[in-house]
Parts: C-alpha cells; structure tokens; sequence
C-alpha cells in the first residue's frame, strides 16, 4: 500500500477516535442548558459541566462544516491530514 495512503487512513482513523470522545461529553447537553430556560437554575456543578460541554462543541465545529459541505465525505481525509499537520507542526514550535 501507499505509503502517503497509509498515513491518511491512519490520521483519520485518529480525527475519528478523537471526534468520537469530543461528542460524548455532549451528551445531555440540551436538557442542562434548557433547564434554565424552564425555571429552573444551575448549580456549580452543572455550570461547569456546561463550560466542558461548551468547549468539547467549539474541538467539534470544524467536522461539522465539513460535513455540510457538498462532497463531504471525499472532504474528511483531507480534513483529517490538515489537522494531523497543525499538531506536526505545532510540535516543532
């Protein structure tokens, strides 16, 4: 196999495996946030919880565009090596 083949499939089999553990700590996200919205209020607790959540989305919106994109799907290996090649190039730094 390709060599540069290779190295796709493997950054993004690692996007996937990272975008995978960003979504779940969304879950339940609606509901908290709602919860003030319906009378209720946040504890700390629920506060923080919305501030991870909120970041875990902001590590989340670049596949979201991606992914409504037209020809998305030929899109997210390229995504998936641009990102690979920020964090290469950010070690070097």
């Amino acid at each position: 196999m390709n060599p540069l083949w290779q190295h796709m499939l493997a950054a993004q089999k690692r996007e996937r495996e990272q975008l995978l553990r960003e979504m779940s700590q969304i879950r339940g996200f609606m509901p908290l946030l709602m919860k003030r919205r319906n009378g209720g209020r946040w504890s700390r607790e629920e506060r923080k919880a919305l501030q991870e959540q909120i970041q875990a989305i902001a590590h989340v919106s670049p596949y979201l565009v991606v992914l409504v994109l037209p020809g998305s799907f030929a899109l997210m290996p390229v995504l998936a090596w641009w990102l690979d090649r920020r964090r290469i190039h950010r070690r070097l730094h």
